[in-house]
């Protein structure tokens, strides 16, 4: 596991760790610099960034921008608009000076809200947090840094701040190609099993599954990506060192020797309801489409799926039955702008890259289908039971008596007809595929 910084841990888009440092320690060794109870050079109490690689690319340091960063992901709540306008016009480190100080004031908030943010700006440890992310092989990663999904700036102002990273991969890297498939917590056996299917199809053809590490359709989801030897990340509304819902502790363990487990907020705390809410922007914004697999008309991965929409990304439906009250929210997308998918095929030719086609859908291909378009005529002529004359067959096949006994003997030779004394009849093999074509409208 990598210590903590800004760059990636993990080596190519295969997802697999490559040599951290030249010289030869690996980022659990690395110092993350914490003094005495001294403010450091940049003035975060007990923390030291003047000369420590903490972890990331070789030579990478925290600096005064990440120490920043750290900080305000103690302070600002996800998606905070408003703080990521002023860390974008002012930068992250004279915000969390103001914020540190108490003022003068920023724009945008009231004096209750300034005051409520200054409060826990004075709670806030960014050595602390560094230390404890340290110790459980979490590293920050933020913009501009070399392991920062650049796909993440689509979001604007509501941009995280940072990303807390627990696993070895790239991140960047991993989210180049993949795919958030999401849904209902309390699924059916039909959602648990369509997910499933779909991660590991997806896993198969070197697709990244993303989901929430929720119980219910993404927790389907992850299991069939790890399932097939796929690669999966799970975004998390809280520190992504205490795994969030408890049931899954071991699932997200798992992620994270696998893959990849990803939070905005940092060690140790804890998930709310706006929190949840706010994740879904993340899972949207790394992806390049989403799959909702099961979702009532109020279902938070329909949230993921209109932020896809705002973001450009494909939002993709899987069917369910029209009586389930689960799959009222799929269909309702489907009704709008979303693509209706059945496996996960569909899915990569949807996201993919240009020729990355599913195979053409159709039925079996009968005999009685390569017969030339005369033939058939002829052959549809003939009753189903008993037989006919060829006076009866050429006017019902609208040709010549004379080209009907030639199409007659030409079938006779495929099997499809036996002769009757004067009469044609169809053989017993013929009359399944003569009533299967006539069954088609």
């Amino acid at each position: 596991m990598g210590g903590v910084g800004g760059g990636a841990v993990g080596g190519g888009s295969g997802g697999r760790p490559g040599p951290a440092r030249r010289d030869g320690r690996c980022l659990g060794d690395t110092a993350v610099g914490l003094g005495g109870a001294a403010r450091g050079a940049h003035g975060y109490r007990g923390v030291d960034v003047t000369g420590d690689v903490v972890g990331g690319e070789v030579g990478d340091q925290l600096g005064a921008e990440g120490v920043a960063r750290v900080f305000l992901t103690r302070v600002v709540e996800p998606g905070d608009e408003v703080a990521g306008r002023w860390i974008r016009e002012r930068g992250a480190v004279e915000v969390a000076r103001r914020l540190r100080d108490g003022g003068p004031m920023l724009t945008g908030v009231t004096g209750t809200r300034w005051a409520g943010l200054c409060a826990r700006a004075a709670q806030a440890e960014p050595e602390r947090d560094l230390a404890v992310a340290r110790a459980a092989g979490v590293r920050f990663v933020w913009p501009g840094g070399l392991e920062w999904p650049a796909q993440l700036d689509d979001l604007g102002d509501a941009r995280p701040v940072g990303l807390w990273v627990r696993g070895r991969p790239s991140l960047r890297m991993w989210a180049l190609r993949s795919v958030a498939v999401v849904g209902a917590r309390a699924c059916t056996e039909y959602g648990a099993h369509m997910a499933a299917t779909l991660a590991a199809g997806l896993a198969e053809r070197g697709w990244v599954v993303v989901s929430g590490g929720a119980y219910g359709v993404d927790g389907a989801a992850h299991r069939g990506a790890l399932g097939a030897g796929g690669a999966t990340v799970a975004v998390l509304a809280c520190g992504v060192d205490r795994p969030y819902p408890r049931g899954h502790t071991q699932l997200i363990t798992r992620i994270a020797e696998q893959g990849l487990v990803v939070g905005e907020l940092p060690p140790g705390d804890h998930p709310t309801q706006s929190r949840f809410v706010q994740r879904n922007r993340v899972i949207a914004a790394l992806t390049r489409g989403t799959v909702v697999v099961e979702a009532a008309y109020r279902s938070g991965s329909l949230v993921t799926a209109r932020a896809a929409q705002r973001l450009g990304r494909f939002t993709i439906g899987v069917p369910g039955p029209a009586t389930s009250g689960l799959s009222a929210g799929v269909h309702e997308l489907l009704r709008g702008d979303a693509m209706l998918v059945t496996d996960a095929a569909e899915v990569a030719e949807l996201v993919g890259d240009m020729g990355e086609l599913a195979p053409d859908r159709r039925g079996p291909v009968l005999p009685r289908d390569l017969l030339e378009p005369a033939a058939e005529r002829v052959l549809a002529a003939l009753p189903a039971r008993g037989t006919a004359t060829v006076d009866d067959i050429a006017r019902g096949a609208s040709t010549a008596k004379d080209d009907a006994v030639a199409r007659l003997y030409e079938l006779r030779s495929l099997g499809y007809v036996e002769r009757h004394d004067d009469g044609w009849k169809l053989t017993r093999e013929a009359m399944i595929s003569v009533r299967s074509g006539r069954d088609r409208c």
